[in-house]
């Protein structure tokens, strides 16, 4: 049948070990040296080993004390951070994070289920906004931690990664084909502008198939081959495809996912970002491409 160590005694032994005698150990632990030498003398029995040398004036590791001692600084290390993570007050109570639509998946989940593993009393309320109105939230304080898809970044965020932006249309779709161009976007999408100035320095003809404030509606019609759309590398919905289109598209520039954080300071919001910022240096897979 398995034995489990006592960790006050353990405790007790690296004070010990630490202080390098038994009455400073206990004054360490605020106990009296008797039920510091009690936990000691318990500690051996229970492991049948003698883990003091207690023959010179002073009390000194033996082999089997040496070796007990990394490990019991570990035991105790563990012990403390799960009391720590579990009951600590200042892990109670909401945290915002507010992300847009179309950069939600692939990472966000993952963040939010390592977030809650590590911070179950934390509750997290995702906040799903265009990147403009994000920033305007976050400006008012009204969030904790806000990601955004930007060009550049602005004072006070880090890029967590630059990707490219791409020609997005139907599965075996053939809208990207046609003349003039039919083209759908959100009102608030900040892609929108940059887009459409680059159709028109390249010449491309085009016209606004889709002006929607709802993101579903713009994803519904370029799904349906109505138009097309432009979306980050990775962040495509399951029913479009990148397009091959040979030139006859202008390119896009890059874009970055930038991470804001209102409170660098408060310890949730940094280990949230902390957990972003593993989550985005995990690689991701390369694109389909939907070819003429």
């Amino acid at each position: 049948m398995p034995r489990n160590l006592d960790l006050t005694a353990l405790r007790s032994f690296v004070s010990v070990a630490d202080a390098g005698g038994v009455t400073r150990a206990a004054g360490m632990l605020n106990l009296t040296q008797s039920a510091v030498s009690m936990q000691l003398k318990r500690l051996e029995d229970s492991l049948d080993v003698a883990l003091l040398d207690r023959s010179a004036r002073t009390i000194s590791l033996t082999p089997a004390g040496e070796q007990l001692l990394g490990y019991a600084r570990s035991m105790l290390k563990t012990n403390d951070e799960i009391l720590e993570r579990l009951t600590a007050t200042e892990f109670e109570g909401e945290i915002k994070l507010g992300v847009p639509h179309d950069i939600i998946y692939p990472v966000v989940p993952a963040v939010l289920k390592r977030f809650a593993a590590d911070f179950p009393r934390m509750h997290v309320r995702l906040i799903s906004a265009p990147t403009r109105r994000l920033l305007e939230m976050f400006s008012r304080g009204e969030v904790d931690l806000i990601l955004t898809t930007e060009e550049d970044c602005g004072q006070g965020g880090k890029a967590l990664v630059e990707l490219p932006l791409l020609w997005v249309g139907a599965k075996g779709g053939a809208a990207w084909r046609k003349t003039p161009l039919p083209v759908a976007f959100c009102s608030n999408c900040i892609f929108r502008s940059g887009v459409l100035q680059a159709l028109n320095t390249a010449e491309v003809d085009w016209f606004m198939a889709v002006d929607s404030e709802l993101d579903n509606a713009v994803e519904a019609s370029v799904s349906a081959d109505l138009a097309v759309h432009v979306a980050l590398e990775g962040s495509m919905s399951p029913l479009t495809e990148v397009i091959d289109h040979g030139g006859r598209l202008p390119p896009l520039a890059p874009q970055n996912i930038n991470l804001y954080v209102l409170k660098p300071e408060d310890r949730a919001s940094a280990a949230m970002a902390e957990i972003i910022h593993q989550c985005y240096a995990v690689p991701r897979a390369a694109p389909q491409l939907l070819t003429a």
